[in-house]
């Protein structure tokens, strides 16, 4: 329809946003931008504190291990260091990013524990936005 947003935010995510918002959490931590980014690209993926702990670690990991690889590969070639070779910098992206992933779903499940966050599923029933007070 004309005048309609192009991909409206599901209800559920929007609900889990709403509750992450009251809590008082930033909105950098909640939202961050490589979940604003798969968002804007149409995947439907829950924000962070509602990820199941294998989820968060995988997705988190994937992300970070070859980010940082890209960047030590760039800056030891812009700073003139010795380069690594590729199986250094693969083995070196793998356990940076299982040990980031790791970290950040430890964060976001101590988050939602500490929070008392409802389970993602329970978002999606009709009546959940009633519980809320």
């Amino acid at each position: 329809m004309p005048g309609q947003p192009a991909s409206p935010t599901p209800p559920q995510r929007a609900q889990a946003l709403q509750i992450l918002a009251q809590t008082g959490i930033g909105k950098a931590n909640y939202a961050p931008p490589l979940f604003r980014l798969l968002w804007r690209l149409q995947v439907n993926c829950p924000p962070p504190h509602f990820l199941p702990f294998w989820q968060a670690a995988l997705l988190l990991g994937i992300f970070f291990g070859p980010s940082w690889v890209g960047l030590m590969w760039l800056l030891s070639s812009l700073l003139a260091w010795p380069q690594p070779s590729g199986l250094t910098l693969s083995v070196a992206g793998l356990v940076i990013g299982a040990l980031f992933g790791l970290s950040m779903a430890l964060y976001y499940a101590y988050g939602r524990r500490k929070y008392r966050l409802p389970a993602w599923e329970a978002l999606s029933s009709p009546l959940a936005g009633h519980k809320q007070a």
